[in-house]
C-alpha cells in the first residue's frame, strides 16, 4: 500500500476501527510500523447501534485489539441516531473524547472513497470546497488543544487495500449494508465509479489528483479571505472592503458559518452583503438574527444579544458586583487599582484594545445606571457644550453599527460616561476631586 508514515513519526495516533477490511488494514499497517516510526498506537470503536450486527462487530474489534496489545476505547450510542448526519456528529464527539490521550484520530478513508465523495459533491452542485474530497482536518479548536483527524490511506486504492489484507492475513468482518445500492453513495460506489473506470482507466486516481489541487487552491483562497476579517463577537465581525466577489463571499461565509454558526445562509444574502459595500455609510441589512452595517472601508456584522434594554445600577459596578454589560467589558475602580485591573483585563481579552477614563467618583449621582443608547440622550462634552449623543457620535466618526453596543453611564437622559471614548464635563477631575476613579472598557475609537 502507498502509505507515507514518515509524516506521522512520533505521534500518538488513535485508529478508528469498525472491524471492516479498510480500518483493519490501517490498524495492521500502523501496528506493524509503530516502533519504526516512534508511533504510540491506540484504537477506538464506535458502535452506532444502527444495525443488528454492530454489537458483534464491536466485540470482534475488542478481541482483536486485546490479542495484538493495542489499547481500545469503546463507545456505544445511548440513543437512536437519526441517519448518517447525526451518526457523523456523534462519531466526531467520540473522537474528541480521545483528544486528551492522543495527537490525532486516524480513519481508513481511501482513494476510492475520495472519488465517490468528489463525484457526489459535483452532482449536487458543490463549490470548489466540495471538490477537496476527503482531507485531513484540524480539530484543535473543538478539542481545546492540538488535535487532528488524519487519513493515512487516502492515496491507496481499494484494490491495493484488498491485496494488503490478503497478503498479510488481516482478519475483518463485512458490513452487509456496504453491498446494497439503496443509498446514493453505494450506487456511486457500485454502479457509477466502475463504469467511469471502464470508460477512463485510472479515473479514481485522476480524481484524487484533482481533489488535492482543489484543496490547495481552496486553502489559498480561504487564507486570502481570512486576511479581510477583523473584530470579534463582542464588537462585531468586520470584513474589509473587497471588490473581488469570490474573496468577499468566502470571508462572509467564514463569519456566518464559522463564527456566528449560521449555516442556513443563502446565496441571495451573500449577494446583499457584497452589495452593501457600495451603499452609503450606516446602511444596514438584517438577516438570520444578525445586522450588517456599511462602514467606511468595511462591513460590520453584529449578532443579536439576548438581553433586555434594561439598566444596571452604577453601584453594582462600583462595588465590583458586575464586570460586563450586554457582552461588553465595563470596569470601574479607584485610580490606585488601575494597573492591576488593566493587567487582569488584558489576560482575559488580549485582542481587544482597552481605554481607561479618569472621572470624579464623588460626582456620580445616586441612581446612575449603566445602559445602552436611547433616543433623547444628551452629552456634555469634555470642556463644555451639550449635544445630542447621536450628533456627538457623528462628530467623533463613531460607526453607526458600533453605537448600539457602547455602554453608557447615565443619570436619566444625561450621559456621564461614554465607556471607551470620553467622560462628560460634569464628572471631570479637578482640584476639588477627592475620589479619582477609572472607567475601563474597549477603546471603541479604534475598532
Amino acid at each position: 500500500m502507498n502509505v507515507n508514515l514518515r509524516k506521522y513519526a512520533n505521534l500518538k495516533i488513535c485508529v478508528a476501527v469498525s472491524g471492516g477490511r479498510d480500518s483493519m488494514a490501517l490498524l495492521h499497517c500502523l501496528h506493524a510500523h509503530a516502533a519504526e516510526y516512534g508511533i504510540t498506537l491506540t484504537a477506538l470503536n464506535c458502535d452506532h447501534g444502527m444495525r443488528p450486527t454492530s454489537a458483534g462487530e464491536s466485540a470482534f474489534v475488542a478481541d482483536h485489539c486485546r490479542e495484538i496489545g493495542v489499547p481500545l476505547s469503546r463507545y456505544a450510542a445511548d440513543r437512536e441516531l437519526a441517519g448518517e448526519g447525526e451518526a457523523r456528529a456523534w462519531r466526531l464527539a467520540c473522537y474528541l473524547k480521545e483528544a486528551e490521550r492522543c495527537d490525532c484520530v486516524a480513519t481508513a478513508h481511501h482513494l476510492n472513497d475520495n472519488a465517490e465523495t468528489v463525484l457526489f459533491n459535483l452532482a449536487r452542485g458543490a463549490a470548489l470546497k466540495g471538490m477537496e474530497g476527503i482531507t485531513d482536518r484540524d480539530l484543535s479548536a473543538l478539542a481545546g488543544r492540538p488535535f487532528g483527524l488524519i487519513r493515512p490511506l487516502i492515496a491507496c486504492t481499494r484494490a491495493e487495500i484488498d491485496e494488503y489484507v490478503a497478503a498479510n492475513g488481516v482478519p475483518y468482518v463485512d458490513d452487509e449494508t456496504n453491498f446494497g445500492t439503496d443509498c446514493t453513495r453505494n450506487r456511486i460506489r457500485h454502479c457509477v465509479l466502475p463504469e467511469l473506470e471502464s470508460a477512463v482507466p485510472g479515473a479514481a486516481g485522476a480524481i484524487y489528483r484533482f481533489s488535492r489541487l482543489a484543496a490547495e487552491d481552496e486553502a489559498y483562497l480561504e487564507g486570502q479571505a481570512a486576511s479581510l476579517l477583523s473584530g470579534g463577537e463582542a464588537t462585531g465581525f468586520c470584513i474589509a472592503h473587497c471588490e473581488e466577489k469570490v474573496l468577499f463571499r468566502r470571508a462572509a461565509v467564514q463569519i456566518l458559518a464559522g463564527r456566528c454558526r449560521k449555516r442556513d445562509y443563502t446565496s441571495e444574502q451573500l449577494e446583499r452583503l457584497y452589495e452593501l459595500q457600495f451603499a452609503r455609510n450606516g446602511k444596514k441589512f438584517e438577516f438570520l438574527g444578525l445586522t450588517a452595517f456599511r462602514e467606511e472601508g468595511r462591513i460590520r456584522i453584529l449578532a443579536e444579544r439576548d438581553r433586555e434594554d434594561g439598566e444596571a445600577p452604577y453601584e453594582d459596578f462600583a462595588r465590583r458586583l458586575a464586570g460586563s454589560y450586554g457582552g461588553q467589558i465595563v470596569r470601574l475602580c479607584p485610580e490606585r487599582e488601575l494597573e492591576g485591573e488593566l493587567e487582569r483585563l488584558r489576560k482575559l481579552s488580549s485582542e481587544l484594545p482597552l481605554k481607561a477614563l479618569k472621572f470624579d467618583g464623588g460626582r456620580i449621582p445616586q441612581g446612575a445606571v449603566v445602559r445602552f443608547v436611547r433616543a433623547g440622550d444628551r452629552f456634555t462634552k469634555f470642556g463644555g457644550g451639550t449635544k445630542n449623543l447621536g450628533d456627538w457620535f457623528t462628530d467623533r466618526k463613531i460607526p453607526t453599527g458600533l453605537r448600539p453596543i457602547i455602554p453608557l453611564l447615565c443619570d436619566g437622559r444625561e450621559v456621564l460616561i461614554v465607556f471607551g471614548l470620553e467622560i462628560s464635563d460634569k464628572v471631570r477631575v479637578d482640584g476639588s476631586t477627592e475620589a479619582v476613579c477609572c472607567a475601563l472598557a474597549c477603546d471603541y475609537s479604534v475598532l
